[in-house]
C-alpha cells in the first residue's frame, strides 16, 4: 500500500544539497536556510520561497536535487495556494510520481483501455471488508490520481476526452474513501489520511498537474519551454 514517504526518505545530505543550491542562488537566503536546518526546522526550509525558486529553475533547468525534493517542494507550494496546508497530503501526492517513476502501471491505458474498470474488478474480487481490499482500493486510487495528474493527455486519448480525467479523479476519491472506511478500526491513522485525501482529491490533482509541467510533456527541458514557464510565473506573480 502506498504511503507518504518523502519525509521518511529525506537525508541530511539531501537537505544540505538543497541549502547549497539556495546559497548558490542567494547567499543570505542560503544562510537563513542553513540556520533553520541546524535548528531542526526542516519544513520551514522546504516551504521557503527560496527552495521553490531553486526547484523551478528561475527560467533555467531545475537544480540537481533528489527526485523526492523536485516533486515535493512544488506540490506542497501548489497545495498551499489552494488552501491545503496538510503536510502529509503534500507528502502523499509527491510520493505518487516518485513511486511510479519506474512503474509499468501505464500499460493498460497505453493500450487504450479504461483502467478504472480493470482496477475496480481487482478490488471487488478481494474478500469484502478486509485489509487486503482496503490496501487494493488505496493503491488503485493512487494509480488513478497519478495518471490523471501526470499524464492527463494519455487518459484522454484512452477514454472519452477531458471527461475521463475528471472520472479518474472521482474514482480515486471513491477508492480512497473506501480504503478509509475499511481501515477505520484497524489502522485509524492511515484511514484518516485516506479520508482527507479523498476530500482533497481535486486539489491534489491540480497540484500534480501544475508540478508535472516542469518534468513531463513535450520538451519540458528545452530552453524555450523553461523560458516560457518562467515568464508565465512572472506574469502570475504580478
Amino acid at each position: 500500500m502506498i504511503r507518504p514517504m518523502i519525509h521518511r526518505q529525506l537525508t541530511r545530505g539531501d537537505l544540505a544539497c538543497l541549502v547549497d543550491e539556495i546559497a548558490r542562488m542567494d547567499v543570505s537566503e542560503g544562510r537563513e536556510a542553513d540556520e533553520a536546518l541546524q535548528a531542526g526546522a526542516v519544513d520551514i526550509v522546504l516551504d521557503s520561497p527560496a527552495a521553490l525558486e531553486v526547484v523551478l529553475g528561475r527560467g533555467g533547468a531545475p537544480a540537481p536535487l533528489p527526485l523526492t525534493l523536485l516533486w515535493y517542494i512544488p506540490i506542497r507550494a501548489q497545495l498551499r495556494t489552494h488552501g491545503v496546508t496538510d503536510i502529509l497530503l503534500a507528502d502523499y501526492a509527491a510520493t505518487l510520481p516518485v513511486v511510479f517513476a519506474t512503474s509499468r502501471s501505464q500499460q493498460a491505458i497505453a493500450k487504450g483501455e479504461n483502467g478504472m474498470s480493470e482496477w475496480w474488478r481487482y478490488v471487488a474480487a478481494l474478500p469484502q471488508g478486509t485489509v487486503a481490499q482496503a490496501e487494493a482500493a488505496a493503491d488503485t486510487a493512487a494509480v488513478a490520481l497519478w495518471w490523471a495528474g501526470c499524464f492527463p493527455e494519455w487518459v484522454e486519448r484512452g477514454g472519452a476526452g477531458p471527461g475521463m480525467v475528471r472520472a479518474y479523479v472521482t474514482f480515486a476519491g471513491r477508492m480512497l474513501a473506501l480504503a478509509a472506511d475499511l481501515l477505520d478500526a484497524k489502522a485509524p491513522e492511515e484511514a484518516s489520511l485516506f479520508s482527507r485525501a479523498a476530500e482533497a482529491r481535486t486539489e491534489l490533482h491540480a497540484a500534480l498537474i501544475e508540478a508535472r509541467v516542469d518534468y513531463i510533456g513535450d520538451d519540458p527541458h528545452s530552453s524555450e519551454s523553461r523560458l516560457n514557464r518562467f515568464l508565465r510565473r512572472l506574469a502570475d506573480n504580478n
